[in-house]
């Protein structure tokens, strides 16, 4: 058995041709696509980066593993404790690399530089052969395939391996070589991106919002360096020229990764080993272009973040055909083990789907529930058509606490319905709860790392931000925000009095001078 999984970091479906983008981003995507199984409605349980693969690597919902941010205590996984044996669990089958090391005698290699990227070393894991690009995640396609070709070129024919890649093109800032030129520039923009749509965005407020793209996360700050150093990537989008050059970066990123995937897959034919080769293409999560008046950012737990691609092309399985059912990124370890024959792990929390790549058979789950705790604080429901959102941390964006999507006739979320659907979010609600009584119930403990982050200051990226965008805003003659902004977010002034709190102390010192 042979394995290829290409983890294509903040790749969105919603610009891939076989998910039906107009552009030709992805001949060599959707050619394997057609040769196998697409699902189109799985999703990442925890977005972003590290919160999403800690979960893909554990079985484990973040609730559970601990991770979900990207610093403070939720920027680690919980410790097994007490009950910790000798090797751990992520030694011993509880990770997916270790599971198909020692369930399937798969030899497990790693091409990545992710661990370091955000010091999650427990992803290592279970691979025997770790190679890192040591560009901390900031590397382009020509500094992952000559490694992965060197590899294959050593090690393609041997029989028994798992190699797992991560390409990271598609995030930003966009950085395809300028000497790649632009397969899109005559190409229109999504039709639904209009400059009325333009307009409207122009009037939100938070990073990575059209006014603020590039975001200084170590020094809190707005850079527009960015835009000078990586010219693919806008500072800002005040027109539809800038429109163009976001979402023509974005596209470039995605097309010039598929062409270098393109070099790999033919390695892989020269080897002789690609017709019975198994290959899975998905991403760690999907990237906002436009869905909540957000541009290339994963920072909210809404379709365009946590919505993933997931390809598998399992010679002897079905092929091409299309999966709708809902599906969770964590499903493919018991997905896994069904399919070689091995035990399902106690504490995974997975639902396999192997009967949709071995008989085309529905078998998605009633709901789903996604999370992100690095930029914002939410928890969301995905059922039927909708999306419901719940907010806890808007991260500076004024979100509302409910957001209700109809993604059947708004699939790019620009029309909050949840005033007008009050039934459907008290539906929504019971998912949300039902689904965290059991989380907290298998956890062991009372700890729900969403609070943790909340107890410790808000979501990693929010974190000292605030009064220095509070000046921006002043500064851009967008000073009406701020009032609002500063209620929402009284911790994060506790220097400033509330009216109620000064008028009783007054109301003291009066009775105190009487």
């Amino acid at each position: 058995m042979r394995i290829l999984f290409l983890d294509l970091d903040s790749t969105s479906p919603d610009h891939l041709g076989c998910y039906g983008y107009k552009r030709n981003t992805s001949p060599n995507i959707d050619k394997i696509a057609a040769e196998g199984v697409r699902f189109t409605n799985y999703y990442t349980s925890d977005a972003p980066c590290a919160p999403s693969r800690t979960a893909l690597m554990t079985g484990q919902f973040g609730i559970r593993n601990g991770l979900v941010g990207h610093g403070g205590t939720a920027g680690d996984m919980k410790l097994e404790g007490e009950k910790r044996q000798l090797f751990g669990r992520l030694a011993t089958g509880g990770s997916f690399p270790s599971y198909l090391n020692l369930m399937g005698d798969l030899n497990t290699v790693l091409i990545s530089p992710f661990p370091q990227r955000h010091s999650t070393f427990g992803f290592y894991a279970g691979f025997n052969e770790i190679l890192n690009t040591g560009k901390f995640g900031n590397e382009s396609a020509e500094h992952v395939t000559p490694v992965a070709l060197d590899w294959i070129d050593r090690n393609a024919k041997k029989d028994d391996w798992f190699l797992y890649i991560n390409y990271w093109d598609p995030h930003t800032p966009y950085r395809a070589p300028m000497t790649y030129g632009n397969p899109f520039e005559n190409d229109p923009l999504p039709e639904w991106l209009t400059e009325e749509v333009l307009e409207r965005h122009k009037q939100m407020v938070g990073s990575h919002t059209v006014n603020e793209l590039n975001i200084d996360y170590m020094n809190k700050t707005y850079d527009n360096q960015t835009s000078a150093n990586f010219p693919r990537h806008p500072g800002d989008i005040q027109d539809m020229n800038g429109l163009r050059t976001m979402i023509d970066g974005y596209d470039c990123g995605i097309r010039y990764m598929d062409e270098h995937l393109g070099r790999l897959f033919a390695s892989l034919e020269q080897q002789g080993v690609m017709d019975d080769l198994i290959i899975m293409i998905s991403a760690d999560h999907g990237e906002n272009m436009g869905q909540l008046g957000i541009y290339g950012e994963h920072a909210t737990a809404d379709q365009g973040t946590c919505r993933l691609p997931m390809i598998i092309r399992w010679p002897g399985m079905k092929q091409g055909i299309v999966n709708e059912d809902l599906h969770l990124h964590l499903d493919l370890l018991p997905t896994m083990a069904e399919m070689i024959g091995g035990p399902i792990m106690p504490f995974w929390d997975g639902v396999s789907y192997a009967s949709v790549l071995k008989e085309g058979a529905s078998c998605g789950r009633e709901y789903v529930v996604v999370s992100q705790c690095a930029h914002v604080a939410q928890r969301s429901v995905r059922f039927r058509e909708w999306m419901y959102i719940r907010t806890y941390h808007d991260g500076f964006h004024m979100f509302d606490q409910e957001m209700l999507y109809n993604l059947s006739e708004d699939p790019k979320e620009q029309h909050n319905v949840a005033a007008a659907n009050k039934d459907v979010c008290m539906e929504a609600v019971y998912y949300l709860t039902q689904w965290h009584d059991e989380m907290m119930s298998r956890s062991g403990d009372d700890r729900d790392p969403l609070w943790t982050v909340m107890k410790e200051g808000g979501p990693f990226h929010a974190k000292g931000y605030l009064k220095g965008y509070i000046k921006r805003l002043e500064e851009t003659g967008r000073g009406h925000h701020v009032e609002e902004l500063i209620r929402r977010h009284p911790r994060e002034f506790p220097e400033k009095i509330h009216p109620a709190t000064m008028m009783l102390q007054m109301q003291l010192m009066k009775r105190m001078k009487g």
